[in-house]
């Protein structure tokens, strides 16, 4: 049987108890089968303004990675990552069986436990930062929450994931980004080259993927979808960002032109790529983290699951010594990567301002 909840519109403390507290996220609100969107998702006027501005043709670029060493290939991913900040891989390294039944089977079975159980790795209840249940993005800065409710899954050795992540979705979730691996190796190796790096190194490697995450991230049916967002406006933090969306869409890219908002439509078996702010000041503003948002859906259940490759918490980013050793002026300072984060995870989504914490 559905939760129950009295008034869930007016009474603020008892919707954060019901969503927040006791665990139920927006699933056990959309499972309440609500006719109206509670006032505490119903965004800003200029945040919803973002549905109105849709580019109806435009496409973000769509690689083949089956010949990703080709200087053809590698002209056209780095000049996605330059231009657009977001891309499509095709034919790359991912078992299409790893992706598209595995994982998302993993994700639907994660969200069908009881809230009690899922609950158990909620931010006051879990046994470590690295695996955290939760809903909405930082839901005691923001002004309206998102329709959205997450696993996030932080990968520090196989020994502490199999100790620590849900076993219900654990090996399923591990196999994908191992074999994801392969892939964000072959794009940085691309992406490096293209900023006349010729060689990653070890300590290179541990810079640009030193340390990576993973969330499960579910968007149950909306009684209002174009009253709230899945996911507000923003930049992600990362180095690049590999992310597996279901057949159903709802991620939405800042087009060229500013104001425009060009869909990422789903294709069977692909894996959307973008680039994250710690990439464009690595690149020192070659490659573009590029502003995007995700709409919530009216009909039906969606899922995505994105990767994050990161360094690690103890590195400084900062743009890299080769471009300014050739007499690049460098746009960005040097910073601690764990300050970055900090600053981008107390504040609500905000666009593209976390960035400004690492200008000179």
């Amino acid at each position: 049987m559905a939760p129950t909840l009295a008034d869930p519109f007016n009474d603020s403390s008892a919707l954060i108890d019901f969503v927040v507290n006791q665990g139920n996220g927006v699933k056990g609100l959309s499972e309440l089968g609500l006719k109206a969107l509670p006032k505490q998702y119903i965004q800003p006027l200029e945040e919803r303004m973002c549905m109105t501005n849709i580019v109806p043709q435009g496409s973000i670029p769509i690689i083949d990675m089956s010949k990703w060493e080709d200087p053809k290939v590698a002209k056209s991913i780095c000049d996605a990552a330059s231009e657009w900040g977001f891309f499509q891989i095709v034919n790359h390294d991912v078992p299409i069986e790893v992706l598209l039944e595995n994982v998302k089977d993993a994700t639907y079975n994660f969200f069908k436990m009881p809230v009690e159980v899922k609950n158990k790795y909620s931010k006051e209840h879990s046994s470590s930062n690295n695996v955290r249940f939760g809903t909405s993005f930082t839901p005691q800065a923001e002004k309206a929450l998102e329709w959205k409710d997450y696993l996030s899954l932080f990968y520090v050795s196989e020994e502490e994931a199999s100790a620590l992540w849900p076993s219900i979705c654990r090996e399923k979730v591990l196999d994908y980004m191992k074999k994801s691996e392969v892939v964000i190796k072959q794009l940085l190796q691309v992406l490096m080259k293209g900023l006349n790096v010729d060689e990653i190194d070890e300590a290179k490697e541990s810079l640009l993927m030193g340390s990576m995450r993973t969330n499960l991230n579910y968007y149950p049916k909306c009684p209002n979808p174009k009253l709230t967002v899945g996911v507000g406006r923003h930049s992600d933090v990362s180095t690049l960002i590999i992310l597996l969306q279901d057949e159903i869409g709802g991620p939405f890219v800042r087009g060229n032109e500013g104001d425009d908002w060009i869909h990422v439509p789903p294709i069977k078996g692909s894996l959307v790529i973008n680039v994250g702010d710690a990439l464009q000041i690595m690149s020192n503003g070659r490659y573009r983290s590029v502003e995007h948002h995700v709409v919530a859906n009216g009909s039906k259940n969606r899922i995505s699951v994105p990767i994050f490759v990161n360094a690690r918490p103890i590195d400084m980013i900062g743009p890299l010594p080769e471009l300014v050793a050739n007499g690049e002026k460098p746009i960005y300072k040097q910073v601690l990567y764990s300050d970055y984060v900090k600053h981008f995870f107390r504040k609500a989504h905000d666009g593209k301002k976390t960035v400004e914490f690492a200008e000179l």
